[in-house]
């Protein structure tokens, strides 16, 4: 969230960001956006049920015409009836190459099974976790001597890079993407 905020203030990115949104109150992301100058609100899923979040989060993306919802480090898995609402403007970013190791531990996952080469994917999101159309992906090697905490480094390093660059062209209408399932016919 840092990294985009600050290459939009910088014009990187051709884009406004509107508000920087987080289920959670004491969330550094907060914090650091606020200092940045943007508008900080705190949607409270864990005292709600998601329905009411998300019918409150609706309402304020609507009111405020949000034209891409971008995630960096939301934990909620959004409704199919919420990504349905914004479909095709949602973007995620995934410290994995999806489709291998989806989910919350993807980094310890890979790290686990042993991977030589793991990574970063950005997508669009779709109805499913951690799936939808791919518009970038940059790999990351697991070398010998690298602990847990060396990768995830790696992993951010690559995260803070690829996001923006990845927003930038796909804000520009210069990026293409696979989509999973025209590639595969359903």
């Amino acid at each position: 969230m840092e990294a985009i905020c600050r290459h939009s203030m910088k014009g990187d990115i051709d884009a406004e960001i509107i508000m920087v949104c987080s289920d959670n109150c004491s969330a550094p992301g907060l914090e650091t956006a606020s200092r940045m100058g943007y508008e900080t609100i705190v949607i409270p899923y864990n005292s709600k049920k998601r329905s009411e979040a998300e019918k409150e989060l609706i309402e304020i993306l609507v009111r405020n015409r949000i034209d891409w919802i971008v995630l960096a480090g939301f934990m909620k898995i959004l409704s199919p009836l919420f990504v349905s609402r914004f479909s095709g403007r949602i973007v995620n970013i995934h410290p994995s190459l999806l489709p291998s190791f989806p989910g919350s531990n993807s980094i310890e996952d890979a790290w686990s099974y042993g991977v030589r080469i793991t990574g970063v994917t950005i997508h669009i999101v779709d109805e499913k976790v951690d799936h939808g159309p791919i518009l970038a992906q940059k790999s990351v090697h697991v070398m010998d001597d690298d602990s847990l905490e060396d990768l995830e480094k790696k992993i951010h390093e690559v995260e803070h890079e690829l996001y923006w660059k990845t927003l930038q062209s796909l804000f520009q209408n210069k990026l293409r993407f696979f989509n999973r399932r025209q590639h595969n016919g359903t």
